[in-house]
C-alpha cells in the first residue's frame, strides 16, 4: 500500500478500505479476467487502478488514475497486456500522494527476473525498514511501503524466489495480502494473523486470487477457499499448487470491519455471507438498544442491511427516508465546513413526505468524525421528523487503524474525544447508541469477545492492536507518529 497516502473522507463518517487485489494464472484471457475482477472490487479503491501481465517472456504494465472502466474497458487497453498471467490492484489516491508512481502492481527487474506485487494492507515498520535500506544504498522509486518488500526480496541471499520472499516477509510487521508474479508463476499470501482478506478460486484451468469472493462471481470462477493466515500458495505454469506455512501457527485476527462495512454485501467473509452478518448486527443492535419510533430509516447505502435487521427484530416499518444520489463523486478536502456540509446534501436528500411528523431512528454502520451524522440528523429535522434517534451498527470508533484502512488521526475521531452522551449532543440526535463489542462478535458468528484471545482485529474499537507498531513506538516516537500520519497505506 502507499505509505505516503492518507486520504481523509471529509464526509467524515466512513472508514475506507484502501485497496483491492485480483490475480489470475493459466488463464487464456488473464488481463481481461483481472479487469473484470477489479471492477467487482471497485468499492475498495476508486481513485487508481493498475494491471501487470506476463506472457512467458516479458512483463507488461498499464496503470492509470480513475476507475477500472476508465482504464481497462477497451479491447485496445487489454491488448497492451498479453499473456496468461496477470495481477491487478485498485486503490484510493490521497492527500500528499504522488500520482502514477504509487499505483500498483509495483514492478522491478531483479537479478532473478521480473517481480511484480499487488499489496492490500500496511507494513507498520515500513519507515524503519526503509531508513535502513536507504542507508545501505537502496534507491526508492515510490513512497509506497510495498516497495520495501521488493527491496527486501532483492537483497535476500536465499537461492529461490519463494525463500527470498519468505525471508523478506519475516522482517515486516503489520498486515498484508499479496499477489506476487515472477517468471516462475504466481504467489498469493497473507500475513500470519490474516488481518487483510485474500481468497482463492478456480476458473477452468486457471487459478485466481482476490480480496473478496464477489470478484469470482463476476468472472465465473468457483470459490475454493480462503488463503489461510500466514500461508503462501505458489501456483506454477504447469498447474502445480504448493502451500507452505513458513511462519508457524498463529491465532488468526481478521479485520472485523470487513463484516461491518468494507466488503460488498454479496461477498462471503470468514465463511459467513456479509449480508447475513450485517442483518444480524442490526438485529443485535435492536436487542441491545430498542427505540420507540414509527420508522426505521437506513443511512444509505451502507446502513441498509443493518436497518433491515433492526426493523425485523423490532417489528417496525423499514422505509427509505433518505434517498442517495449515485451520480455524485466523492467529497475531497474542501476549504470550509460550509462546502463540506453542502456536499452531504448533494449526496443525500430527505424523503420529506415519508418522514414529516414521524419519529424515526437512523441506522448507520459507523460514526468516525460525526460531521455527516450531524448533517443527516439536521436534514431529517428540516424535513419535519418529530424525533430523530441514531443507532450505529458498530462500537464507537475510538482508535486509528495502522493495517491498511484509512482513518483520521485519533484526535479527530469523535469517540476518542467524547463519551456517548456528548456525541449525541454533537450530532443533535434525540438518542444515540452503538452495538456492543460482544454483540458485534455474536452477530458475525463468533463467541463474545475473549479479551485475552480475541478472534478478530478490532483495534479501531478496542485499541487492542495485534502486532507491534514499530514506526510509532521506536526511539523517535514523536517524529515517527508525525511521519506515520502522513505515510499510511492506501
Amino acid at each position: 500500500m502507499n505509505s505516503s497516502d492518507h486520504f481523509l473522507d471529509l464526509d467524515g463518517d466512513k472508514l475506507r478500505e484502501e485497496c483491492g487485489v485480483f490475480g489470475a494464472i493459466n488463464a487464456s484471457d488473464a488481463a481481461a479476467a483481472t479487469a473484470l475482477g477489479l471492477h467487482a472490487l471497485q468499492h475498495r479503491g476508486q481513485e487508481a487502478a493498475g494491471i501487470t501481465s506476463f506472457d512467458g517472456k516479458e512483463f507488461f504494465s498499464r496503470r492509470g488514475l480513475g476507475h477500472v472502466a476508465e482504464n481497462f474497458s477497451t479491447s485496445e487497453a487489454i491488448a497492451e497486456l498479453p499473456g496468461f498471467m496477470a495481477a491487478g490492484h485498485v486503490r484510493y489516491s490521497t492527500t500528499g500522494g504522488s500520482g502514477l508512481r504509487n499505483v500498483q502492481p509495483l514492478f522491478a527487474d531483479l537479478a532473478s527476473g521480473g517481480f511484480a506485487v499487488a499489496h492490500n494492507g500496511n507494513i507498520s515498520n515500513a519507515r524503519t525498514l526503509r531508513h535502513e535500506l536507504v542507508n545501505k544504498g537502496a534507491i526508492f522509486q515510490s513512497t509506497s511501503d510495498t516497495e520495501v518488500i521488493i527491496h527486501l526480496v532483492a537483497t535476500s541471499r536465499y537461492p529461490t524466489m519463494i525463500d527470498r520472499l519468505v525471508d523478506a516477509l519475516r522482517l515486516v510487521e503489520g498486515a498484508y495480502a499479496l499477489i506476487v508474479m515472477t517468471p516462475e508463476g504466481m504467489i498469493g499470501c497473507r500475513d500470519p494473523l490474516g488481518i487483510r482478506p485474500l481468497v482463492m478460486g478456480r476458473m477452468g484451468d486457471a487459478v485466481v486470487f482476490a480480496s473478496e469472493t464477489v470478484a469470482f462471481d463476476v468472472v465465473g470462477a468457483e470459490f475454493v477457499r480462503e488463503v489461510e493466515p500466514g500461508e503462501l500458495i505458489r501456483v506454477g505454469f504447469d498447474g502445480e499448487i504448493e502451500s507452505i506455512h513458513p511462519f508457524g501457527q498463529h491465532k488468526s485476527r481478521p479485520c472485523i470491519f470487513e463484516h461491518v462495512y468494507f466488503s460488498r454485501p454479496d461477498s462471503v467473509f470468514t465463511g459467513r455471507p456479509v449480508y447475513e452478518a450485517r442483518k444480524a448486527i442490526g438485529e443485535q443492535l435492536a436487542i441491545e438498544n430498542p427505540c420507540d419510533v414509527d420508522l426505521v430509516v437506513p443511512v444509505p447505502d451502507s446502513g441498509v442491511p443493518a436497518a433491515i435487521g433492526f426493523a425485523q427484530q423490532s417489528g417496525l416499518p423499514f422505509e427509505l427516508g433518505i434517498i442517495r444520489s449515485h451520480y455524485v463523486g466523492r467529497t475531497f478536502i474542501q476549504p470550509s465546513d460550509g462546502a463540506r456540509h453542502s456536499s452531504v446534501k448533494r449526496k443525500h436528500n430527505a424523503n420529506r413526505g415519508l418522514v414529516a411528523g414521524k419519529r424515526i431512528v437512523l441506522i448507520d454502520d459507523s460514526i468516525v468524525r460525526g460531521t455527516t451524522s450531524m448533517k443527516i440528523v439536521e436534514m431529517m429535522r428540516e424535513a419535519g421528523a418529530s424525533e430523530v434517534h441514531f443507532r450505529v451498527a458498530s462500537p464507537p470508533t475510538a482508535n486509528s487503524c495502522y493495517y491498511g484502512v484509512d482513518t483520521p488521526e485519533r484526535a479527530k475521531l469523535l469517540a476518542a474525544r467524547m463519551d456517548v452522551e456528548p456525541m449525541r449532543e454533537f450530532i443533535k440526535a434525540d438518542s444515540l447508541a452503538f452495538v456492543s463489542i460482544d454483540g458485534l462478535y455474536r452477530a458475525v458468528g463468533a463467541e463474545a469477545r475473549n479479551n485475552s484471545c480475541p478472534q478478530f482485529c478490532d483495534a479501531c474499537f478496542t485499541g487492542d492492536y495485534p502486532t507491534r507498531l514499530t514506526d510509532l513506538t521506536g526511539s523517535q516516537n514523536k517524529a515517527a507518529q508525525l511521519s506515520f500520519a502522513d505515510h499510511k497505506a492506501a
